[in-house]
């Protein structure tokens, strides 16, 4: 019988006054994690939830959403985080769906999930400074199976409305101990990330992997390069995590920093989208520490490769399969492929979730009998065994029948020295059925052209993969983890031109 507080509660009695949470000025000990845990655990019980009850909770990256999440665990109940930025229509389908009992919500979030939780006639708590809770003594911690639920996550819901990954106990204690291992964490590191807690890359690869090591956790609550830069300064990082996105904005934070400014950072954790070459190796030479790309899905509690210390990261591959678990790339027929052919991956070990909750069909379809789950990504291995996710299936542009990889495209767009975001996608076009469009934000005082984009991608790339379409943005939509967001772009006069060949392009 175990729980996901198990970690802390390990610590809290070998270690008790090891940091185990740095917010800001705030910081909380093992034993004080522990303890507010189990009394929020108590605070849980005595309103009635019983294990098993599902509760939603919605709050940013503070040492609190930690007491709370721990404290649902510890009382045998399921945690279902949400998006801080959950709209009321969005909180109210998760609540529904997941058959919440209880609402939890940061108290300077908006209202949207507390009319959310009204109209369905939810109870409503507000989460405070120091996760207070008055009135009920600690809990005793609720043991459970492995394979219970402990997390219902919600997918992005790029298809249909979004479905609710099940995490049992199980895969996030392995987690913990995957991502402990994959980055030889240990009780003195001191890991920093601006990643969302609701998210699972933040969730099981920052904070499990941390809990179990023993080792303390600096959060910021809204991820902004310079205050990251601080952060790592201050709390003497040994590690980071976070995802491409933000290594590009803290590389032009850094001003004129040099690597002996970080000189006890070893290691930086990367995932949630593809590494770009350019970025990784200018993130190395500006910070001095190792970079290394992961890749794992909510399905998988954030965890199937990962690229090896010893060995390094090799650009453009996320490493081989993390301890325990296994990898497939396999071709429309469900054979598995040689080295060097593209085929879906397919993952299988201890942190594939438990199943799509109340979505057997769906469930069936992803999962097989035997556990290997269907990642819907597009990729491919090398002689070595390490993976090169390449894009996702439904990512995949068809140009006149040949296949465009975004992910390749946006590697080139990446090299250029102005070019700072970018994202290609596919959009219907009579002649080719889908025409290559790129969407690119520069840096700042840039006078770079869209015939300037379209030479430099044609000396680097096959022609059919050449954008025709080349529009400049601002910036580029995101989720809460940072990762771009494709699905969210506007595609609204995105057509092709025949002077590049693409219509006029102006900056908008």
């Amino acid at each position: 019988m175990v729980s996901v507080l198990d970690p802390v509660c390990r610590h809290a009695a070998a270690t008790p006054h090891t940091i185990a949470l740095r917010g800001g000025a705030d910081q909380w000990t093992y034993r004080q994690l522990r303890d507010a845990s189990v009394r929020y655990a108590g605070a849980l019980t005595a309103a009635g939830l019983t294990p098993g009850d599902r509760v939603l909770l919605a709050a940013p990256s503070v040492p609190e959403f930690v007491v709370a999440y721990l404290g649902i665990q510890a009382a045998g109940c399921v945690v279902v985080p949400v998006n801080t930025m959950s709209t009321r229509a969005e909180a109210e389908y998760v609540l529904g769906d997941a058959g919440c009992s209880l609402t939890i919500a940061w108290h300077t979030l908006g209202p949207a999930v507390a009319e959310a939780a009204s109209a369905l006639e939810v109870p409503s708590w507000t989460l405070s400074p120091g996760a207070m809770v008055t009135g009920t003594a600690p809990s005793r911690v609720v043991d459970r199976d492995r394979d219970e639920t402990a997390a219902i996550l919600y997918t992005s819901g790029t298809t249909g409305r979004p479905k609710g990954a099940q995490l049992t106990i199980g895969n996030l204690l392995s987690a913990g101990e995957i991502g402990a291992e994959c980055s030889r964490a240990s009780s003195s590191d001191r890991t920093g990330t601006g990643l969302p807690l609701f998210h699972v890359f933040g969730q099981a690869a920052v904070m499990m992997a941390t809990l179990t090591a023993g080792g303390s956790m600096s959060l910021l609550a809204r991820f902004d390069p310079v205050t990251m830069l601080e952060m790592l300064r201050r709390d003497r990082l040994t590690i980071m995590a976070g995802v491409p996105t933000m290594w590009n904005a803290m590389l032009h934070a850094a001003g004129d920093a040099n690597p002996a400014d970080f000189a006890q950072l070893r290691v930086a954790v990367s995932g949630g989208a593809s590494l770009p070459g350019e970025i990784a190796r200018a993130f190395e030479a500006r910070f001095g520490c190792t970079i290394l790309e992961g890749y794992g899905l909510t399905e998988t509690t954030a965890f199937g490769t990962f690229n090896d210390l010893d060995r390094g990261g090799k650009t453009g591959y996320t490493g081989r399969a993390v301890p325990g678990m296994q990898l497939q790339v396999r071709d429309i027929e469900g054979n598995e492929c040689p080295p060097g052919t593209v085929g879906e991956v397919h993952i299988k070990g201890p942190t594939v979730m438990r199943g799509y909750w109340n979505r057997p069909a769906d469930t069936a379809a992803a999962v097989s009998p035997d556990g290997w789950f269907r990642t819907g990504d597009l990729g491919e291995t090398d002689t070595d065994g390490d993976l090169r996710i390449v894009d996702r299936i439904k990512d995949l542009i068809i140009r006149g029948g040949y296949n465009v990889y975004p992910g390749e495209v946006e590697e080139v767009l990446y090299v250029h020295p102005d070019i700072i975001e970018a994202a290609v996608i596919g959009v219907p076009d009579d002649h080719y059925g889908e025409e290559v469009a790129a969407l690119v934000a520069t840096r700042p005082g840039s006078d770079l052209s869209a015939a300037e984009v379209s030479d430099w991608t044609r000396e680097r790339l096959s022609a059919y993969k050449i954008p025709r379409i080349i529009r400049f943005v601002d910036a580029l939509p995101k989720g809460p983890s940072g990762k771009i967001l494709k699905r969210s772009i506007d595609r609204t006069g995105l057509t092709r031109d025949p002077a590049l060949g693409d219509v006029p392009v102006r900056r908008h």
